[in-house]
């Protein structure tokens, strides 16, 4: 961001207006970034702002944006981004604005939220995973539940083994078994019963 910057010392923060401790992260080379950005790409833009004040993230979210043309990630530092930038944006034809949280906590720059939310996308673009049937049974399906719990070989460990059930061959008392499962795992975790 700082080769954005026209001062000799480059700087991308100033104090906040009206005070405040931390530093917000200044408009202009966030928007000399955005700019040329929007110049080396054609089409709608997405343009994704990480704030700990923004609307959660969720597996609905990554599967609207793995439909984007292209994505621009704005990653804030300190106290974030000026809000004029998203304010600015928003108004401009091509552009759709997303401010976006991961989560009900303060990490220290949007870097790491924006490498999840990359990697939540980008597994929904046909052609990344290897099955994409796989995509159907996991955890945040359009169901909304969590995935049922997933065993391999041995059949014995440390004393503990796989369910029979999964061993049996009878697939239909599988799936029933796997939806139960799924079923009680998300109401314990997440008060979610899946109807």
């Amino acid at each position: 961001l700082r080769s954005f910057t026209s001062d000799p010392h480059r700087t991308v923060d100033d104090t906040p207006y009206g005070g405040g401790a931390g530093m917000v992260m200044k408009p202009d080379p966030w928007g000399e970034a955005i700019d040329r950005s929007l110049a080396e790409t054609k089409g709608s833009v997405d343009l994704v702002i990480l704030t700990p004040g923004g609307v959660r993230f969720d597996q609905r979210y990554a599967e609207a944006l793995s439909g984007a043309e292209n994505l621009i990630f704005a990653c804030g530092r300190y106290e974030g981004i000026d809000a004029r930038v998203a304010d600015f944006y928003r108004n401009v034809d091509r552009v759709r604005v997303h401010e976006i949280s991961i989560g009900d906590y303060v990490l220290n720059g949007g870097e790491v939220a924006a490498i999840v939310i990359i990697e939540a996308i980008a597994r929904l673009i046909p052609g990344v995973i290897g099955n994409p049937e796989s995509l159907l049974e996991e955890s945040h399906n359009e169901v909304g539940e969590l995935e049922y719990p997933v065993y391999t070989k041995p059949a014995q460990w440390r004393g503990l083994s796989v369910p029979e059930i999964l061993t049996s061959g009878n697939h239909g008392a599988i799936a029933q078994w796997r939806r139960e499962r799924a079923s009680e795992i998300s109401a314990s975790r997440r008060g979610h019963t899946g109807e």
